[in-house]
């Protein structure tokens, strides 16, 4: 089975993602970290049993030899949410379950956090980047139990798509979430309400 991990929010400068969601929940969020392979950095959020991470190309890092995770290569515009993550204590057997595409397993670590991500060849997820990446961490060390609890927890998730019932039907016996919405539309969007100190905000 899959489990609701975190949340990703895509943005072309770190510091740029990290004050739209910051003004838009009202919160601030917590120090994260870098991504060597990637060349990517992070902040994060704590939602509760999930987190939220705001997340970027690394313009310090050198740039890598292979296509970044989340079709961050390929980003542009305004901080968005941009993926949705699940966990799994089974990566490739998540995989060979998952629509063709889903990525090869791939090793990282960050301090003493370690874990195995699913990571498409180009990096782009089924489904035009809306279906879940897949994670399986290594251990007990989790991002979500580490991070201060700031009064915010996940309402739900919608994910938009054009072809949203095929999508939900490709996850049917592997995840269920009743956070977690599908609904059509004419592009990939996410919504997520989430509840603050401030009441529920929105972010997309």
């Amino acid at each position: 089975m899959l489990e609701l991990d975190h949340l990703a929010v895509s943005a072309a400068t770190l510091d740029e993602g990290v004050a739209v969601v910051e003004e838009a929940l009202g919160v601030s969020l917590a120090g994260g970290g870098a991504h060597p392979l990637m060349g990517t950095h992070n902040r994060l959020l704590g939602l509760g049993d999930v987190y939220l991470e705001v997340i970027s190309i690394n313009p310090a890092a050198p740039a890598p030899d292979h296509p970044r995770w989340f079709d961050l290569d390929r980003f542009c515009g305004a901080p968005r949410l941009s993926n949705w993550i699940c966990r799994t204590d089974y990566l490739s057997a998540a995989i060979a379950a998952s629509p063709d595409g889903v990525g090869a397993p791939v090793a990282l670590a960050r301090a003493d956090l370690k874990w195995q991500m699913a990571v498409p060849k180009d990096g782009i997820l089924p489904f035009d980047n809306a279906y879940p990446a897949l994670i399986q961490w290594e251990g007990s060390a989790h991002p979500a139990a580490r991070l201060e609890d700031v009064g915010c927890r996940l309402r739900g998730l919608e994910v938009i798509h054009p072809d949203a019932i095929a999508l939900k039907a490709a996850l049917a016996g592997q995840f269920d979430d009743p956070r977690v919405l599908f609904s059509i539309g004419n592009a990939v969007v996410y919504r997520a309400e989430i509840d603050t100190p401030h009441g529920v905000r929105v972010l997309e």
